[in-house]
This record gives C-alpha cells, structure tokens and sequence, in this order.
C-alpha cells in the first residue's frame, strides 16, 4: 500500500483540534471507536493513515509482517477481537521507531507499559496483560477490518488523544477538520463571552429553562 497523501499539517491541525471536535464536525457516529480502547499512558496522541489488520487470539504473526509492510507515518490499527494479551511490547516498539510507524491502536492488550511511557510512543489498547503470544497465523494484513464496530479502510485518517480513538474515512478527513476549525472558532468566542460574564444558558440559547426550573422549585 503506498502513502495516502494529506494536505498541508492536516495531521497537525487533527491533533489541535483533538478527536472531540473532529467527531462532532465529521458527524460519523461509527468513526467513534469503543470508549474502553484508551491510551496507555497520559497524554498520548497520534495522527496518521491507517494500516489495518486482524489477529488471531494470542497471535501477534499479523503485526510483525505489518512492521514489514506498513508505510512510514501509519499508525496500526488491530483486531485482537478484544483477547487482551500482550500483543505489543518493548521490543516492537523499537522496530516501530525504525519502521517509522506513528503509533498503535489494538482492540487488545499490550504490555511493557513503562518502556512505552518512556519512550513516548502512542499506543492505545482495552487492556494491558504480561501474557505473551504465538506467532503461528495471520488472518490479514493491510486489508479493510472493523475494530469493534467501526470500519478501517487502509489511508483512513486515524486521531486519537485522551478522549479516545477516531477513525474519519479518507475522503472525509479534509472536510471534517475544515469544520472543525470553524466549530474550534466559534467556541473560542463562546468562551470569551463566558469570561466576560455570560452565562451559558444565554449564549445557548436556553434562557427558557429557567423557568422551568424556577416552577418545578416551588
């Protein structure tokens, strides 16, 4: 697979927005990946094209043909089929670094948390587990897979940060961090008006709650 191309600092302007605001601009209920699938460590991020592939429960066969095959700046993204074990450790870290492979996403385990805080690099997983794996299959590589529900094509534009997981399809992305930018904008304002006073029922335009509230009180 070659690299899919983005424009100029999409990648950048991803990671500033943060996956929050991508995902309500992008307004694609499934690019939000299963909530249990989290950072490993504190303030990870990552931005990149994806490579997909499956793996067998116990198996991580699939990942060390990936380190071969995926191009520099994919972030991988794995089905485990959420088998927590430790897929991903130290040492394919490494290899990662070399490869130039941005970061990993598994709907798995890892291990070898502390050398992965380290070393900075972006792993996000359900679980982490010191079981190690086989290397006996390899269900696919680089072909489209759903990672507990949500589609991954190869090139899909994969954000993930504190908040979670966000995989936008390809065609998507450009329109979804256009919008929000805007989106990003208009709170900017919305923010500087609560500094200066305003109340979030007045700028939201639910000032006719508070009779409501006013009525259920007495």
């Amino acid at each position: 697979m070659s690299p899919v191309s983005y424009g100029p600092n999409q990648l950048e302007r991803a990671l500033t927005l943060g996956t929050s605001t991508l995902f309500e601009a992008a307004a694609i209920p499934s690019a939000s990946v299963d909530p249990l699938i989290r950072p490993v460590w504190a303030g990870a991020t990552v931005a990149g094209h994806a490579f997909p592939l499956q793996c067998s429960p116990g198996d991580n066969l699939a990942i060390h043909l990936a380190m071969e095959r995926a191009p520099r700046g994919a972030v991988l993204v794995v089905d485990a089929k959420g088998f927590v074990a430790g897929y991903w450790g130290e040492v394919l870290t490494v290899a990662a670094e070399v490869a130039g492979v941005a970061g990993l996403i598994i709907d798995g385990g890892v291990r070898d948390v502390t050398a992965l805080r380290t070393r900075r690099f972006p792993v996000f997983a359900r679980g982490v587990s010191m079981r190690g794996t086989i290397k006996a299959s390899a269900p696919s590589v680089g072909l489209p897979i759903l990672l507990a529900g949500t589609p991954v094509g190869p090139g899909d534009l994969v954000v993930a940060d504190d908040d979670g997981v966000l995989i936008l399809p390809a065609e998507a992305a450009a329109g979804a961090i256009e919008r929000g930018e805007r989106r990003a904008a208009t709170e900017t304002v919305l923010m500087d008006a609560l500094l200066g006073g305003r109340t979030t029922l007045d700028l939201l335009g639910l000032t006719r709650w508070r009779k409501v509230a006013d009525e259920a009180s007495i």
